[in-house]
């Protein structure tokens, strides 16, 4: 299903309604000129930020979610019906034309009046008569409150469009870290693997040296300790393989059978991210623009419970024919018509109308309430996401020099253990030490993947500057 044919079905969906310009209201929060965490290099990435990571495997298992995922597809229904409830709400604005035909036959008795020579019968009559008509009513929109109405299902209709636009953003974020899940898990596989192998050549050469009567048993029962420690790690590693590898596969709306092409490895960190002030925020994360579209819609509808205590007119005409042979009903000699005014104003209704003008203005404070935690919520998971991005650099940048030391010492120690110089514990220990700095190593370059993801989406996407998600997606509303 394509995210964007769905959006151009919705700009048609705003007829000829204006609705409202985003207008993101004025918040009691003090906004640094820059971001706090770190100061930001120039750089650009497109809105299709997932294939910035230069992997084309996962571009296309996140175009293929975008366009399968079920979840994406109910979001798309959602904005659907709302385009169908503004379609509605602007049909009120227009005159409704009613056409009607009806004909009728008759027979009616005459009792009480005996005709000489009818031998009792009785006297009656058949008539029959056709009519066809023409009738207009239209509400006139003295208050505004028709035009608001269709305001408020427009600013609806934008808000599901954006909530659309955050499903995407969700689901392609989603894909990717379940395919950094399965990369990550094929790497720690293939260092199991190796390890396994290792350890196995390892336990060779200390049975050999046992039963030469070099080594002593306890040499031999720790190096098959540690092979078998190795071989239960590689089950559980290629058991977090199928886990991952089912996942992606239901995110891919597939049926989760675990049988995939698995990524190899992780694909490389993009390098820089661009400037940006927090305001520039609030005019692109979905989130924010459905909740600004959304306390819209609830201001409007305010100015529409207000104008409900106001009196409303109506006008009210037909036109036609009516006649007791089908061949007459188009002859103008038969022609009637009716034109009708009514004015309704409402003069006592117990309270009802000021408590729905109360409801309306509670809800909009809710509203403006909801706007302003989701904004702190945003500006809080940029800061977050940056700052983490320099621990996570540093911290694999320490893990890689410590995978480097441990392989070392890994080397240096068996090469003492053969010399007679070491014991096998220290050989023991440094092996355990190299296999766990490079699986952290490999876990920590998933999670510093994982933290740009998580960038992305606090972002909006991609790392231009963009305008509002419901100006990208043409829905302005004019």
């Amino acid at each position: 299903m394509n995210v964007r044919v769905l959006a151009a079905a919705a700009i048609l969906a705003g007829g000829c309604a204006s609705a409202l310009p985003v207008e993101h209201p004025t918040l009691d929060i003090t906004l640094p000129q820059n971001w706090t965490a770190q100061e930001l290099p120039d750089g650009h990435l497109d809105v299709m930020w997932w294939e910035d990571f230069g992997d084309g495997g996962l571009a296309a298992a996140v175009n293929v979610a975008l366009s399968r995922n079920y979840d994406l597809r109910a979001a798309a229904a959602r904005l659907e019906q709302a385009a169908a409830d503004a379609r509605a709400a602007e049909g009120d604005l227009q005159p409704t034309v009613q056409g009607t035909f009806d004909g009728g036959r008759r027979k009616q008795n005459f009792v009480g009046f005996p005709i000489p020579g009818s031998q009792g019968r009785v006297l009656s009559t058949v008539s029959t008569n056709y009519g066809v008509s023409l009738g207009v009513s239209w509400e006139i929109d003295l208050w505004g409150r028709l035009r608001n109405t269709a305001r408020a299902a427009l600013a609806d209709l934008q808000a599901s469009a954006a909530d659309l636009r955050g499903a995407q953003l969700s689901i392609a974020g989603q894909t990717t870290k379940a395919w950094f899940a399965v990369a990550e898990a094929q790497q720690q596989i293939d260092l199991s693997l190796k390890t396994v192998l290792s350890f196995r050549s390892v336990a060779e050469q200390v049975q050999d040296r046992f039963e030469a009567g070099i080594r002593p048993a306890l040499d031999l029962r720790l190096a098959l300790l540690n092979l078998s420690n190795a071989e239960a790690q590689l089950q559980q590693r290629r058991q977090q393989l199928d886990g991952a590898t089912r996942q992606l596969e239901l995110l891919l709306g597939q049926y989760a059978d675990g049988v995939f092409d698995t990524p190899a490895r992780l694909p490389q960190i993009t390098p820089s991210v661009p400037a940006g002030m927090p305001a520039d925020l609030v005019a692109r994360r979905p989130d924010l623009v459905a909740a600004e579209r959304e306390l819209t819609a609830f201001l409007v509808r305010a100015d529409v419970a207000r104008a409900d205590l106001l009196p409303r007119l109506s006008i009210t005409g037909a036109t036609g024919t009516a006649s007791d042979g089908l061949r007459s009903l188009i002859d103008g000699n038969f022609g009637v018509w009716s034109l009708f005014g009514n004015i309704v104003a409402p003069l006592w209704q117990g309270g009802r109308l000021r408590a729905q003008v109360d409801r309306a203005e509670a809800r909009g404070a809710e509203a403006l309430a909801s706007y302003a935690n989701a904004a702190l919520t945003a500006y809080s998971e940029v800061e977050t996401a940056l700052a983490a991005e320099e621990f996570f650099v540093e911290r694999e940048l320490h893990l890689a020099e410590s995978t480097l030391q441990a392989r070392a010492a890994e080397r240096l120690a068996e090469e003492r253990y053969r010399a007679g110089l070491e014991t096998y514990i220290t050989v023991l220990d440094s092996q355990r030490s190299a296999v766990s700095a490079e699986a952290d190593l490999i876990a920590a370059r998933r999670t510093r993947l994982e933290n740009r993801v998580d960038l992305y989406l606090a972002l909006g996407g991609g790392f231009e500057k963009l305008e509002a998600p419901v100006q990208l997606l043409g829905l302005d509303g004019q």
